[in-house]
């Protein structure tokens, strides 16, 4: 069993410096990596937890997912959120805290500055442990408590905040409000903005490039860490931001290095938008466990290609199998 950990200063400034790969008494007994995460409830699957903890298990560690509300939303748009308290935030997360020892905390979308308080405070007490903070777009919601969030994630969380995930339109509303130059500005501009709050590294995705291309950059803000270019696709995605922050939290947790860590994370979400599916009558989700899908060529497995069924007859068969209100893909 996995010891608990108990809470202390870092030896350095950078948490990374210090991620402890998991202990055990009993080495038959260690298993993955464990990623703390706060986020909401998202019924559709489409982001929120469902997104964290398919996201982290597909990387290979353990989510220890911790509500903090939960959306009422389908897979094209979000209707209301309903908040937990901070009091049964900070319950929920203490209880697994004294019993699993935890090599990192994501923190999404937690629905107040009340929560984020909370969190913020457990993230304290347990500062030689990185926090992955992803900021989701957040148009759906009432300006007022737009800016109320922002505030106390900017005052409260970005402290304590090891590496920031955001899309770049929207990091630059919020870090860079009264930007005024003609261009854009770069990761870097973005990655000073959120080091004056004491966050050492910033991922900024989405950048726009010509021909159809965006760009994903890890930055300090001294140098350009990780820089990848994409593929535009053709396609509305749900879900992206939260798959790739989730990633990004486990295979740090696992023990890779930020770049090692930021490009394996970047080419995981690359192949879950690759295989994107559609569940329902809204956005596209990527498919986080892509790996686990059957292989397209029937011959692989030794049949008789003479013998293979035609595709009407498999989906008549299917059709028959399935349970009801299962959905395939």
């Amino acid at each position: 069993m996995n010891s608990p950990k108990s809470p202390k200063k870092p030896a350095t400034n950078d948490p990374l410096d210090e991620v402890h790969e998991p202990e055990a008494a009993d080495e038959d007994l260690a298993g993955p990596a464990c990623v703390m995460v706060f986020n909401a409830s998202d019924p559709s699957g489409a982001a929120g937890l469902a997104a964290d903890t398919t996201a982290i298990a597909s990387v290979g560690a353990h989510a220890l997912p911790v509500v903090t509300g939960a959306y009422a939303r389908d897979t094209g748009e979000i209707f209301e959120h309903f908040c937990f308290d901070e009091e049964a935030v900070t319950e929920q997360a203490r209880a697994v805290l004294e019993d699993v020892e935890v090599q990192v905390f994501k923190v999404g979308f937690v629905g107040s500055p009340e929560n984020i308080s909370a969190i913020a405070e457990i993230t304290s007490d347990y500062a030689e442990v990185p926090v992955v903070a992803y900021m989701p777009n957040l148009s759906w919601w009432d300006e007022d408590k737009i800016d109320e969030y922002l505030d106390a994630f900017r005052e409260l969380l970005l402290p304590q905040t090891t590496v920031l995930v955001g899309n770049h339109s929207t990091l630059r509303r919020w870090l860079l409000p009264d930007w005024d130059s003609e261009r854009n500005p770069t990761p870097r501009d973005i990655a000073k903005a959120a080091a004056t709050m004491g966050v050492p590294y910033t991922l900024v995705t989405g950048i726009p490039l010509p021909e159809q291309h965006v760009e994903n950059v890890l930055t300090s803000p001294q140098a350009v860490l990780v820089s990848e270019k994409f593929e535009l696709f053709e396609a509305v995605f749900t879900g992206a931001g939260e798959t790739l922050s989730a990633a990004l939290a486990a295979l740090l947790a696992s023990g890779s290095d930020l770049a090692e860590a930021t490009n394996e994370a970047m080419s995981y979400l690359d192949r879950c938008l690759d295989g994107g599916f559609r569940p329902g009558m809204g956005h596209i989700l990527p498919d986080r466990m892509f790996w686990a899908q059957p292989e397209d060529d029937a011959a692989d497995d030794g049949s008789d290609p003479d013998q293979t069924l035609d595709e009407e007859t498999l989906r008549a068969i299917a059709a028959l199998e399935a349970p009801p209100h299962d959905h395939r893909h």
